[in-house]
């Protein structure tokens, strides 16, 4: 009889805590490319830290508001960005959302006169309708009745208004009264870095070389500084300035932000009154969100066969538990942040990517201004290339069929032409449902997709 040879199993190679808690190898990644996305998507939406300041302090009238402003963004985005981390565990970054503060500071602080104590409260309520919707799965009902094409539709125009945002942040897209934008100077400073940072990324990503997008913001910074280009916020009538140096050091301690924390006033905010606000922050946010989101989750490959979002419930739930958090640190509406994208096109599959971003906005309550060095020129290329790469999903749409083409198209160009997220997923919802009801082909429409089509409609009217 032979003996046959027992053969050993090869030991497995050991996996750290890192890697067990956010699955990092089973998602195809390594703590380096984790950590590299991290940074990306920090780099590219550092900015929040210092416009947000400026757009609340039109509203926020309090000493040293600028530099308070500026630790409670940090802080919200750091606390939301972590529980993106470690409880969805998605790679997903989280800050105060720009238009929503715009909306918060000049429509209802300033325009209707209410106390910003009582925005906060509304802001409040409005995250905690975000969670209790969550928790019972009503978002993640509305993420599933939503069809796949107009989901990879969503990709394809948080791509266009990325690229749109970062072709406006270095003067390549500019106001025009005859045709509303137009093409900006080449010849100035801030397209000058822009297109020599986009050069160095392209260049760099033809050739797969890892950290091409961080390499490009930081090349085309090093260009700005050296150069002495006026591409820095600072100067006499919104002027653009040369780098000036660290004129604040490395360090700089953050002041304690006496009269923003826990100052919301919720009492105040539950008079009815105030619905219309509160039905404003609650309905642009939760589309808004749920755009980014699952266009967020389509690039990164998360959707399932059903293009549904696993872990769902704990994604939407941290996104009001986010809202929420902002608004009694004393900030505008907290939200999912598209810049993200920035990072998963840098390989972030993971909730290591977010914690890398959460710790990065701790430190730069501290360091801000190095952060403040990076001027929006430099991030601008970034947003460009990754919204590029954001449109390949919609090779999958069917355009020969139109009740599904158009309502694919109006999602897209809505985004970048009305300058908002939420505006483009209504147009998508509202046309798609439209169209197979008059081409007699209803059924194929999930009953909830009429509701939220209908409530869509109504938000338009309502507040026209």
């Amino acid at each position: 009889m032979t003996v046959q040879p027992i053969l050993e199993t090869p030991p497995r190679p050991a996996v750290g805590v890192l890697d067990r808690f956010f699955g990092i190898s089973s998602a195809g990644s390594t703590v380096p490319r984790e950590l590299r996305a991290g940074v990306t998507t920090f780099l590219t939406m550092s900015y929040v830290l210092f416009v947000n300041p400026l757009v609340l302090g039109n509203a926020i009238t309090i000493p040293n508001a600028f530099a308070k402003l500026l630790v409670v963004t940090a802080l919200a985005a750091a606390i939301g960005t972590f529980l993106m981390a470690f409880v969805a565990r998605y790679p997903f970054a989280q800050a105060p959302g720009m238009g929503l503060n715009a909306y918060f500071a000049f429509t209802v602080v300033i325009g209707q006169k209410i106390p910003y104590q009582t925005a906060l409260g509304a802001v409040f309520i409005s995250g905690t309708i975000f969670v209790a919707l969550s928790l019972i799965g009503a978002r993640q009902a509305v993420v599933r009745a939503i069809p796949l094409p107009l989901k990879y539709a969503v990709t394809a125009g948080i791509g266009a208004f990325l690229a749109f945002i970062g072709l406006k942040n270095c003067g390549l897209i500019v106001p025009n009264p005859a045709t509303f934008v137009t093409l900006g100077s080449f010849a100035a400073a801030p397209a000058i870095v822009a297109v020599f940072g986009f050069a160095v990324t392209a260049a760099l990503l033809v050739r797969r070389i890892p950290a091409a997008i961080v390499f490009g913001i930081l090349a085309a910074t090093l260009a700005a500084i050296v150069t002495r280009a006026p591409v820095y916020p600072g100067g006499p009538h919104d002027t653009l300035v040369a780098f000036g140096g660290l004129s604040n050091g490395i360090l700089a301690f953050p002041v304690w932000p006496e009269g923003l924390i826990g100052a919301l006033d919720i009492r105040s905010a539950l008079g009815l009154g105030l619905a219309t606000v509160v039905f404003t922050f609650f309905l642009v946010d939760f589309f808004d969100a749920t755009g980014t989101l699952v266009g967020l989750a389509s690039k990164a490959g998360f959707l399932d066969t059903n293009g549904e979002l696993p872990r769902a419930r704990a994604t939407f739930t941290c996104d009001g538990l986010a809202a929420m958090i902002g608004a009694a640190l004393g900030t505008s509406t907290t939200t999912a942040y598209i810049e993200s994208a920035s990072g998963i096109e840098e390989g972030g599959r993971t909730g290591l990517t977010a914690a890398m971003v959460g710790v990065l906005f701790l430190a730069a309550m501290l360091l801000w201004p190095i952060a403040a060095a990076i001027p929006a020129a430099a991030t601008s290329p970034a947003l460009v290339i990754v919204g590029a790469m954001m449109l390949e999903r919609i090779r999958a749409v069917d355009w020969d069929d139109y009740s599904v083409a158009i309502p694919v198209f109006l999602t897209i160009i809505a985004m970048p032409l009305s300058f908002s997220i939420a505006n483009g997923v209504s147009f998508g919802v509202i046309s798609y449902a439209g169209l197979k009801v008059l081409s007699g082909r209803g059924r194929e429409v999930d009953p909830l997709l009429y509701a939220v089509a209908a409530l869509l409609v109504v938000r338009y009217i309502w507040l026209s």
